[in-house]
Formats: C-alpha cells, sequence, structure tokens
C-alpha cells in the first residue's frame, strides 16, 4: 500500500502538471483568437467606412445630375423667354429661371458638404488601413512566437502523459476509479498532504485517531471533512 500511495501521489503531481499545461494552451489559444478578433474587428471598420464612402458617392453623383438637369431647365427656359410675347408668360418663365437658379444653390452647397465628408472619410479609411497593415503584421508576428511556444507546450504535455500513463498502469482498478472521481469533484485534486494533525486540502484539523492511522500505511485515508485521499510526505 504505501508503493501504491506513492504512485498516486506522484501521479496527482504529475496531472496537476498537465492541468497547468493545458491551461496554458488554453490562454495561449485565447491570445491567438483575441488578436484575430482585433485584426477583424479593424478589417470590418474599414469595409464599414468604405460602404459609407460609396454611398456619399452615389447621394453626390445624385446631387451632381440634379444640377445638370436644372441648368438645362435654365437653359431651356432662357431659350424659351426670348420667344415670349406677353408680360404674364415672361414673368413666369422668368420665376422658374429664379426658382432653377436657387435650387441649384442649394444643390451646390450640399455638394460641397458631401465633398468635404468624402475627404473626411478618405481620411479616416487610409489611417484605418494603415493601422490594419500593421495590425496583421503585429498579430502574425505574435501568433508565430504563440504556435512555437503551443509546439512545445503539447511536446510537454505528451512527454508527461506517458509518464502517467505508465504510473496508472501499475495501480489498481479500483483506486484509480476512485482517485478519478475525486479528481472531479474536487477541481482535479484527490491527492493532499495531512501535516501536523490537518488536512492541507481544507485546512481542516483531524482526529488524532485517524491521523495516526496515515503512519501505518496499511490503507487509503480519506479527509472526513473534503473526503480527499491524504499521505504523508515525509522527507527521506
Amino acid at each position: 500500500m504505501q508503493k501504491n500511495l506513492k504512485m498516486l501521489d506522484e501521479l496527482q503531481a504529475i496531472d496537476l502538471r498537465i492541468d497547468g499545461c493545458k491551461g496554458e494552451r488554453e490562454a495561449l489559444e485565447g491570445e491567438v483568437i483575441g488578436l484575430e478578433e482585433r485584426v477583424t474587428e479593424t478589417r470590418n471598420a474599414v469595409s464599414g467606412k468604405k460602404s459609407e464612402l460609396t454611398s456619399l458617392d452615389e447621394e453626390k453623383a445624385g446631387i451632381e445630375e440634379g444640377i445638370a438637369v436644372e441648368r438645362e431647365n435654365i437653359a431651356r427656359s432662357e431659350t424659351n423667354q426670348r420667344e415670349i410675347k406677353t408680360q404674364k408668360e415672361y414673368q413666369a418663365v422668368s420665376k422658374e429661371i429664379a426658382t432653377a437658379k436657387k435650387l441649384i444653390a442649394e444643390m451646390e452647397e450640399q455638394l460641397l458638404q458631401k465633398s468635404v465628408q468624402i475627404d473626411e472619410l478618405q481620411t479616416e479609411i487610409s489611417g484605418l488601413e494603415e493601422s490594419l497593415t500593421l495590425l496583421k503584421q503585429s498579430a502574425d508576428a505574435q501568433k508565430g512566437e504563440i504556435q512555437a511556444k503551443l509546439g512545445q507546450l503539447d511536446k510537454d504535455i505528451a512527454r508527461v502523459t506517458a509518464s502517467r500513463d505508465e504510473i496508472a498502469k501499475l495501480l489498481p482498478p479500483s483506486m484509480m476509479k476512485r482517485y478519478g472521481m475525486l479528481r472531479e469533484q474536487r477541481r482535479g485534486i484527490a491527492v493532499v498532504e495531512a501535516r501536523d494533525g490537518s488536512c492541507l486540502g481544507c485546512n481542516m484539523q483531524l482526529p488524532p485517531q485517524l491521523y495516526n492511522t496515515l503512519f501505518r500505511l496499511d490503507d487509503l485515508v480519506t479527509c472526513p471533512h473534503c473526503q480527499r485521499i491524504m499521505v504523508l510526505r515525509r522527507e527521506e
């Protein structure tokens, strides 16, 4: 039993190391996802601004077309005006021309505003595209470093897992089953040290008689408070 308890304690240490490696791996993968999300967000921002620019260009083109139409109307009205013989008709056409000119002035003001908005938006897009380029370069470099770390972690996990499997083969199936259940129930820690009459898993004081049975090393002893398997880690 003493040998089994020692191997079980070693198994616990190995499993905690594997857990740590897997946790580090998940954190690194999360960093990769975060980098990709930032690139995607910036790319979407560029796309959104380009869509706005397209809409502004279409609106500008519409205003320019409207100005051209009104100028044609003015030219036609001025031609017709020269052929008018009555004062009433002349005044009506003059009014139409004045209204068209006023409309053109308003549209030219709108056109100027659209041009300013387009210039500002183009500047913003250029800045975003530059940021996107730098962000992609930085993300690619960081992802390269992270992939190297992930590769090393995978090697470490494989090596340590092989050691774990060797130990697990030597332990009784019933002991491994119990150990596995405790690992699931107690956040990965199934084996803890007992020292100075206390369980270091839950820091609760143990009954003296129970604590003394640990020295006999003839059976599995569990903490009455946290149910973890207890071992004595005495220095050689």
